[in-house]
Parts: structure tokens; C-alpha cells; sequence
């Protein structure tokens, strides 16, 4: 048996290969849009992609199911558990397998047992692995977003992203039956999940990238309850905000994604073009670090800086349904779309080159403070502070004064911001501010300033902090 791991640090997935090294043969476990890492690593392998399977249908990312099956010919083996809100809906035309609690299919050698495990999603499966050719008892099971290494799947997406009231608690309770029976199984098999630290599907994933039913059942917080209210109250709190792209994901996944065969290839724009862009009210993007743009940017754009947390930005702040523009290196081209695509943002209008910036009319900036340097003047009122982080961050203590408004939510609440005085925009360290100031400048405010450090820098400093 063959078992390749695959991760996007951008999104903190994980997807696998598992192959049959007697027959050749390989299953792709829950694969994100850009098929061909598995391609390559089927063919370095000596193996043929035969099929593909997920645990369920996915929220964060776009799925490449339909992408195998259309450039490999991969059969699909696909969840028919839930209620009819969670069936697939574009199987008609490929060779497909329906599969539900107790199925069983197999990969050459490798058996693949079905055990639905609802409390993430309805139809959320998990897949217990045996290499029947060495052996008569599973290996190692994929857990898909029901156990991760530390934590389990949140139950409230639904509730929260998809806007499908009243699905939290009874997912959450949902998710204790199925714990229940994931606890019977033996503590030597291997946990596969598919997300690792800094996924939003859960609120304390571990960054180990597998584990064992064993180690879960000991450290997992999850596994510690034994009284069901308990626990349900303990999974619906402190969850983090649901990404806005996720309802347009658990769209797209389950009608069909669109297929793309490779990359696409942004077309090159001019100054003339990126003007008319801004003109028309369409997003433009730079990508540039966070410094570079607070010295020097066009103004109308929204600087979205090309690192571990720029998909997860993005889908928060770019429309579906309208072309947006980037301006990135050319050297980056690839992997920002690659990125983007990963989320189903496949309108991309053009590119150009931050280059465009050094000849651009009446260009903006920003000020980048310290603490210290302003600290007087925020805990006086003088400015307005607004605070970006998350709900739970900021119940755990925020600066005096402060307004809070999570930094997705922006874009819909410029109003709320008083343009009266300036605006120190914070965050937890200064990343997610300095996005902040951004929209708030694209939005028409022109005195701003990020706060250089953050929350941390403030309370490593000892100025004042409020708690609710």
C-alpha cells in the first residue's frame, strides 16, 4: 500500500493518495482543485488514478473530483447519505458509485469501508482503510472534517455561512453519536484528517498532520465530555467566523465545479485598463507586502498581501459574480491564481505589474504608529480605534474605547466608521489591520493609521486594556 499526504498552507488542507502497489491502482482522498500534484505523484508511482472519493461535500475549497474524473477518468465514490439539501447533483454523466453507511469498495488490495459520521454535515462520511494483502484489519481511517488532530468539525457552518437556521444544535448532537462510535474503534488506527492548524472548520486544530484513534480519544478535547449537553454547549462556542466564500462553495461542490483542464491565464493589462477597472467601481487587488503598499498605492485598491492568509482574505473580500483585477509580480502569477481558483474565484479580469505603481497619478499612503506614540491620544478619545479581529478575540480584552468590527464584515459596514476623526485600525500583531486600513481608504476615509504590532505590542507595553 501506498499513502502520499498533500497540503495547502493557504487553507490548511490536506488531501491523500492511496494506491494499490500489487495492482497499480490509486484513490484521491477529499483533492482540492489543482489536480496535478496527484497526477504527477500517481505517475512517479507507477500508478493510475482509478478513483476519487470525498467525505463529504466541502465548504472552504473547491473540489477536484470532477476535475479527475474528466482528466483521468476516475470513477467517483460519493456520499448518498442526508437529506436531499445534500446530494450531488452532477453525477448523471460519469461513472459513479453511490455510497452510504456500511458500503465497501475497494482499490486493488486496499478496502475501503464506509462509515457515515454526520454532525459537520449530514452527509459527512469517513473511510476506514485495510490492506487486505498484509493484513485483515484497517490501518488507518480518513476522518475528512469529523476528527481532527486536537478538535472536531464545527457543526454551525451550516447555521452560519450557508444561513441554514437552526442546523447547529442538532449537528452538534449529531456529532456526539458519531464520536460515540468512533470511540469503539481500536486506539492503533491512524487518524488522516483532512484539515491541520489554522482551518476554519474547526476552533483548535493541531498541526501534527495525522494521529491515532487512541492519542484523540486521550488529548482531544472533544473525548472528555461524558454528559451530551455539555459537550454540545462546549463545540457551539468560541467558534471562529464562518468565511463568507464558504456558502459559494458548498454551492459550487455540490452542483459542479466548472471544469478547468490547467491554470487559466490572466490576460496582461495596461495602466489605461486598470483606470478603467477602478472607474467602473470593480475590485482591484494588490498583492504586495503590507509595508511596500502603506508607503506607496494606487487609491481605490485593496491591498491583499501574497501569504499564508491571502485565500482565506480573499474570499472574504472579492466578489463571485463581478471580475476583479490583481496587481502582482509576474513571477507570482501563477501561484495567486492557483490560489484563487482554489475557492472558485475564476473571474479574474487581468494582471498587471506593481511596476504600473511608480507612474501612477496621485498615488496614497498611510501611517504605520507604534503603541507608545499614539497611546495617549486612544486612551483620550481622540481617534477612533477600530478593533478587526474576530468575536472571541475580542471578548478576551480589547483597547480602550475601541470599536469592533471583524475585518470580513468591513466592507458591509464602512458607514458605522467615524470619519470625523483618524482612524487607528488593529488587529491581533498588524496583519489583518493593515487589510483593514486598506478597505477603509478604497471606502473613501483618508486619515488612517495601523497600528504597528497590534494588540500584542499594546499589552506588551502594559497601556490600558477593557474586558466585557
Amino acid at each position: 500500500m501506498l499513502l502520499k499526504y498533500f497540503y495547502d498552507n493557504k487553507i490548511a488542507h490536506a488531501s491523500y493518495l492511496v494506491g494499490c502497489q500489487a495492482t497499480g491502482e490509486a484513490l484521491v482522498v477529499d483533492p482540492g482543485r489543482d489536480i496535478a500534484p496527484y497526477v504527477a505523484a500517481a505517475a512517479d508511482n507507477d500508478m493510475q488514478i482509478v478513483a476519487v472519493t470525498e467525505t463529504h461535500i466541502h465548504a472552504d475549497f473547491v473540489s477536484g473530483a470532477r476535475e479527475l474524473a474528466e482528466q483521468v477518468g476516475a470513477k467517483f465514490y460519493l456520499s448518498d447519505e442526508g437529506d436531499q439539501e445534500w446530494k450531488y447533483e452532477y453525477l448523471a454523466d460519469y461513472n459513479h458509485e453511490l455510497i452510504y453507511d456500511g458500503s465497501m469498495f475497494k482499490i486493488g488490495n486496499i478496502k475501503i469501508e464506509v462509515i457515515h459520521t454526520p454532525g459537520h454535515t449530514p452527509e459527512h462520511v469517513a473511510f476506514l482503510v485495510t490492506d487486505t494483502a498484509g493484513a485483515n484489519q484497517p490501518i488507518g481511517i480518513f476522518t475528512g472534517d469529523f476528527v481532527f488532530v486536537g478538535d472536531i468539525g464545527r457543526p454551525d457552518l451550516l447555521e452560519e455561512a450557508a444561513k441554514m437556521m437552526g442546523t447547529a444544535e442538532p449537528g452538534a448532537r449529531r456529532m456526539w453519536q458519531s464520536l460515540q462510535r468512533f470511540r469503539q474503534l481500536p486506539d492503533y488506527i491512524q487518524v488522516w484528517p483532512a484539515h491541520g492548524a489554522g482551518s476554519a472548520c474547526g476552533k483548535a486544530l493541531g498541526a501534527i498532520p495525522s494521529s491515532t484513534v487512541g492519542y484523540e480519544k486521550l488529548v482531544n478535547w472533544a473525548f472528555q465530555y461524558e454528559d451530551e449537553d455539555a459537550f454540545v454547549k462546549a463545540l457551539l462556542s468560541g467558534q471562529p467566523e464562518a468565511p463568507k466564500y464558504f456558502a459559494m462553495m458548498k454551492k459550487l461542490n455540490k452542483a459542479g465545479p466548472a471544469v478547468l483542464d490547467g491554470l487559466p491565464r490572466p490576460a496582461q493589462l495596461d495602466q489605461q485598463q486598470l483606470q478603467a477597472a477602478l472607474a467602473e467601481g470593480l475590485k482591484v487587488i494588490d498583492v504586495r507586502p503590507a509595508e511596500a503598499f502603506a508607503e506607496k498605492h494606487i487609491p481605490g485598491v485593496i491591498n491583499i498581501p501574497l501569504d499564508r492568509s491571502f485565500t482565506n482574505w480573499a474570499g472574504w473580500l472579492l466578489d463571485y459574480d463581478q471580475p476583479f483585477y490583481l496587481i502582482v509580480d509576474q513571477t507570482s502569477v501563477n501561484e495567486i491564481v492557483r490560489d484563487l481558483i482554489y475557492i472558485g474565484l475564476d473571474n479574474i479580469g487581468g494582471v498587471i505589474d506593481p511596476a504600473v505603481i511608480e507612474t501612477w497619478p496621485g498615488t496614497q499612503s498611510y501611517t504605520v504608529i507604534k503603541p507608545a506614540d499614539i497611546a495617549e491620544r486612544i486612551i483620550k478619545g481622540e481617534v477612533v480605534v477600530l478593533d478587526v479581529r474576530g468575536s472571541s478575540e475580542w471578548q478576551e480584552g480589547h483597547l480602550p474605547n475601541a470599536r469592533h468590527i471583524m475585518l470580513g464584515y468591513l466592507p458591509d459596514h464602512l458607514q458605522e466608521v467615524p470619519m470625523d476623526k483618524p482612524v487607528v485600525v488593529q488587529c491581533l500583531s498588524g496583519g489583518r489591520s493593515a487589510i483593514g486600513a486598506s478597505v477603509l481608504q478604497a471606502g473613501g476615509l483618508t486619515n488612517v493609521i495601523n497600528l504597528a504590532g497590534g494588540y500584542q505590542a499594546w499589552a506588551a507595553a502594559k497601556l490600558p486594556i477593557e474586558r466585557e
